[in-house]
């Protein structure tokens, strides 16, 4: 059976309910773990479905392409962060990077 959108909505509110919490120190994580029932692994091989959570998870997080130098131009001029292979030996050389 699926769970409706608007359910798993009104659970994720209820865990984040600050009046249901005590104030931490640090940043709390929520572990969602499905069951699923009746489902044959070895017959079904995938399931699809999505749900759009209230609060973006990381609003400030960058995502570089790692690429050789073929296609770090097509990568520059699509706006993306890229690193080549020398720009990799240099991050693994200096830690503070």
């Amino acid at each position: 059976s699926k769970i409706p959108p608007q359910e798993m909505t009104d659970a994720i509110k209820t865990i984040l309910d600050p009046a249901n919490r005590k104030k931490r120190k640090f940043k709390e994580s929520i572990d969602l773990q499905v069951n699923l029932k009746n489902y044959d692994v070895t017959r079904d091989k995938r399931f699809a479905g999505s749900l759009r959570l209230p609060h973006v998870c990381r609003p400030r997080m960058k995502v570089a392409v790692i690429c050789d130098l073929q296609h770090e131009d097509v990568a520059k001029k699509a706006g993306m962060i890229t690193m080549n292979m020398e720009d990799m030996k240099k991050l693994n050389k200096n830690k503070k990077l």
